[in-house]
């Protein structure tokens, strides 16, 4: 793409080429390297988070993006190529071809698992939490609709915003959910006869016609 297009990158070379120098553990082929030389300790819980944020870091640094007088973008390298090239200058539709390129397609798996944890492993099943892999075949009699609703509003929000409804807060036993109640006028009753002040979101001017979510309503437990 771009009026570049099928050319290679334009390069700046601000710096002498250095020789290239091999080192352990590392391999290159095909377009491919292998770094093989770091290793956490185990419970070395700071190093292998640092770890995870090398691996996980975005495709480019935006802090060394910059534009050039003509209109190109042009991106300053951390470490200069053994060539001494310390700029790659880009036209702008050349540069998005090229982000475009970086992202992965729908529906493709960025993490694979070897040993123990592939996915056609025997031992998987025993290792895994879900107890999933090939090596335990259960078949599940729920349909696809009644899987995804297997879990429920209140364990969404536990999930989610940490907002634990299934248990009382006075006793701190087990509640379970004996009605909806939906109406503006029943709720604003209801929280009157409680001495608190109605939420304007209950308001029969501003709620909708149709049923919102379980935050504009009124559950009932017990």
């Amino acid at each position: 793409m771009g009026p570049h297009e099928g050319r290679k990158a334009f390069t700046l070379q601000t710096v002498p080429a250095s020789e290239r120098t091999t080192k352990p553990f590392l391999a290159t082929h095909a377009g491919f390297s292998l770094h093989a030389g770091v290793a956490v300790r185990g419970g070395d819980q700071k190093t292998l988070e640092r770890l995870c944020r090398y691996i996980a870091r975005p495709a480019l640094a935006e802090g060394r993006l910059s534009l050039t007088p003509q209109g190109r973008v042009r991106y300053t390298l951390k470490t200069p190529y053994r060539d001494g090239t310390t700029h790659v200058v880009l036209e702008p539709l050349d540069f998005m071809a090229r982000l475009a390129a970086l992202v992965p397609k729908p529906r493709v798996h960025l993490t694979r698992y070897h040993g123990v944890f592939a996915p056609h492993s025997r031992w998987r099943a025993q290792i895994t939490p879900a107890g999933r892999g090939s090596g335990v075949k259960v078949a599940d009699p729920r349909t696809p609709a009644e899987r995804h609703r297997a879990m429920t509003w209140a364990q969404r929000l536990k999930r989610v915003f940490k907002l634990d409804l299934t248990s009382c807060e006075n006793c701190g036993g087990q509640v379970r959910v004996i009605a909806c109640i939906e109406d503006p006028a029943v709720i604003g009753r209801i929280l009157a006869h409680l001495d608190r002040p109605a939420p304007p979101s209950v308001s029969p001017i501003l709620l909708p016609p149709a049923r919102g979510p379980p935050g504009q309503g009124l559950l009932k437990l017990s």
